[in-house]
């Protein structure tokens, strides 16, 4: 990955939501979304990017889908 920077809101109700450029790309829950916010909590600023990053699995290899236009 390049340059790109991920955030993240971790909530009461247990659930982690991942951003991407200020857009939400992923919101986590239950188990996966606990471990996650265990990780975080710990971990440098390059460390959460590395996470974050793996955790949007597939996101950002550029097989998003393209939109058509005409």
């Amino acid at each position: 990955m390049g340059r790109e920077t991920f955030a993240h809101e971790v909530h009461k109700s247990g659930t982690v939501r991942i951003f991407w450029e200020g857009r939400c790309v992923m919101t986590l829950g239950a188990e996966r979304a606990r471990r996650l916010a265990d990780d975080l909590e710990d971990a440098d600023e390059t460390h959460v990017q590395y996470l974050l990053r793996r955790a949007t699995g597939n996101f950002k290899r550029g097989n998003e889908r393209q939109t058509r236009r005409r």
